[in-house]
């Protein structure tokens, strides 16, 4: 009973210490969704060319998508016109952020590393970009065109879905923004942040520091370990948060948390195969080598820096929840967090629309 007690409440310290930071940033991702133009993005994302890779690397860093979920958006950006250069960089730099992960980053792992995670995340999403500049971007043959709405007349300063009739109001978007925050993206993400939680708690109660001194001491062994687990593994960015958080309580060097913080979310085998299919298997084996090299150099970038400033991770950590949110916040934001996830395990109703109210 003692090991079962010790278990849960490392694991209870971890939720609650998020929770309060994934709220706001689902409330985030739901605004982002609902009032970010997905044309927007494609219009800025067609030259195969630096300027359309650095856009590409900004836009995908708020935006909420896991690495599956990014799949569907990265090949509708490809329909619409968006280059290869600007769509490898959206599937890096998408996936591996957003304001949820980037808050739940702030929440246990501190604002160095957060703030950290954002800019080598931009910086290896432009080096994936770069690299795909190296083969010609050829695009498959296709004849199709969007059908212009039914109901607005052929006015060429109208755009092609215009229909005034189709487009929510203020009220309505809210709405739609909640529900996808708190409803369509925990349904997506929701097990695998328990199952990150529920891991770290483990790794925080039962990882003895021998262990990672042992085995993980060293930076470059430390680092192609994560690599390894990484890549083939699909885990959400927010959900591997919790598991990095745990393993440098114990020893392991930030660098190496980091090279799993991207390669985790960003890779999955299912990732690989579209991309082979749509690109070519040149290209896809670019596209892994490109970011392998970039997650490593970022990596010891990072050990370097946190060696230069002088952090330690245990102390670093005491101070950030030293002067963190009131206990009760945390516990209440807990509650909440815990029954969205639960409500978005039923399954949807099909008679209504995919913006549908809460």
């Amino acid at each position: 009973m003692e090991i079962l007690r010790g278990f849960l409440l490392e694991t209870v310290n971890l939720f609650n210490t998020m929770s309060p930071y994934l709220l706001f940033g689902f409330l985030m991702a739901g605004l982002l969704k609902v009032f970010l133009k997905e044309d927007f993005v494609a219009r800025h994302l067609g030259t195969h060319d630096f300027w359309s890779i650095l856009k590409a690397s900004i836009f995908g860093i708020p935006l909420p998508l896991c690495s599956c979920g990014v799949i569907p958006a990265a090949l509708g950006l490809r329909k619409q016109g968006a280059s290869k250069s600007a769509v490898f960089s959206f599937m890096i730099s998408t996936p591996t952020t957003g304001v949820d992960s980037i808050l739940a980053t702030y929440a246990l792992l501190g604002g160095f590393y957060a703030g950290f995670r954002v800019l080598a995340t931009f910086i290896v999403a432009f080096i994936v970009g770069a690299a795909a500049l190296l083969i010609k971007d050829v695009r498959k043959s296709s004849t199709e065109e969007k059908a212009p709405c039914p109901h607005c007349k052929p006015d060429p300063r109208v755009s092609a879905n215009c229909c005034a009739d189709d487009q929510p109001r203020a009220g309505s978007r809210l709405l739609q923004a909640l529900r996808y925050g708190f409803y369509d993206l925990l349904r997506d993400s929701g097990r695998s942040i328990l199952v990150g939680v529920f891991i770290g708690g483990a790794i925080s109660y039962f990882l003895p520091v021998s262990f990672v001194e042992q085995y993980l001491g060293n930076v470059w062994v430390s680092m192609l370990v994560m690599l390894v687990l990484g890549i083939p593994m699909y885990v959400c960015s927010t959900g591997s948060i919790p598991v990095v958080a745990a393993l440098m309580l114990k020893g392991l060097n930030p660098g190496a948390g980091f090279v799993f913080l991207i390669t985790g979310p960003a890779t999955n085998t299912v990732s690989f195969a579209v991309i082979a299919r749509e690109f070519g298997v040149k290209s896809m084996l670019l596209f892994l080598g490109s970011l392998i090299a970039g997650s490593l150099l970022m990596g010891l970038v990072f050990n370097w820096a946190w060696g230069y400033f002088g952090l330690n991770f245990p102390e670093l950590m005491r101070h950030h929840h030293a002067g963190g949110l009131p206990g009760w916040v945390n516990v209440v934001s807990s509650l909440v967090l815990a029954g969205c996830i639960i409500f978005s395990w039923q399954k949807p109703d099909k008679n209504k629309g995919q913006g549908g109210c809460l």
